[in-house]
């Protein structure tokens, strides 16, 4: 399948493209600008690739949460060219993209992860999920101080990936102390979004254009600045 990914929730602005075995990518962390540097980089996937967006089959998306202004950008930018394309989309979760980043990595036997993306506000998202080849919500996804994150309990070895443990060092050491391997500079990548995308397009699992909706998580905030 044909499918193109593309995540802007966070510092990184990053697209993925794969075609029949092919796969390419593009990643660039960014103060700002996200907006200019999206589209551009699409066009270039798609040159180098030699295909067109009428011949995708389907359109991934980090849907959230994250920051709230890339969040929106990537939701609306799928929406906008899946229907230009005439494509369905798979709305991805970024945290999801960090812990699917887990699988990686050496494995070192983990069977779950820790995913932290930065919330700002003194505060992270994070969500545990079940590490195999594709990584697997073990609950919902939530938002708040470091100090409120519960660990994955387990009698294997785990892992902690995400900025967030950047911004939230105390949460970090806690995870080390509690027995994890931390990885603190992983921000989500089209490229775990494509991977995790792929299983449900080629499901046929895709949503019209007009789902391709944010998730921010953090709802009082947003309903409070509509």
């Amino acid at each position: 399948m044909k499918i193109l990914a593309l995540d802007t929730a966070t510092e990184a602005c990053s697209v993925a493209l794969s075609y029949g075995t092919a796969r390419i990518e593009r990643y660039e962390e960014l103060v700002r600008g996200h907006a200019e540097k999206l589209l551009p980089m699409i066009d270039e996937l798609l040159t180098e690739a030699g295909i067109t967006l009428r011949s995708l089959d389907a359109i991934a998306f980090g849907r959230g949460p994250g920051a709230f202004t890339g969040v929106r950008l990537a939701a609306s930018v799928a929406q906008g060219l899946a229907f230009g394309a005439g494509v369905g989309v798979v709305p991805v979760s970024d945290l999801a993209a960090v812990a699917q980043y887990a699988a990686t990595l050496p494995r070192n036997g983990w069977a779950r992860v820790l995913a932290v993306n930065d919330a700002r506000m003194r505060e992270v998202y994070w969500g545990e999920f079940k590490l195999g080849d594709i990584a697997e919500a073990a609950g919902v996804e939530h938002v708040s101080a470091g100090s409120d994150v519960m660990l994955p309990v387990s009698d294997q070895p785990w892992v902690a990936v995400g900025r967030g443990l950047r911004a939230a060092p105390e949460l970090a050491e806690r995870c080390r102390v509690a027995g994890a391997t931390v990885y603190p500079d992983v921000l989500p990548r089209a490229g775990e979004i494509l991977t995790l995308a792929q299983p449900v397009a080629a499901a046929g699992q895709l949503l019209p254009a007009e789902r391709a909706l944010p998730v921010y998580v953090r709802d009082k905030v947003v309903a409070a600045a509509s």
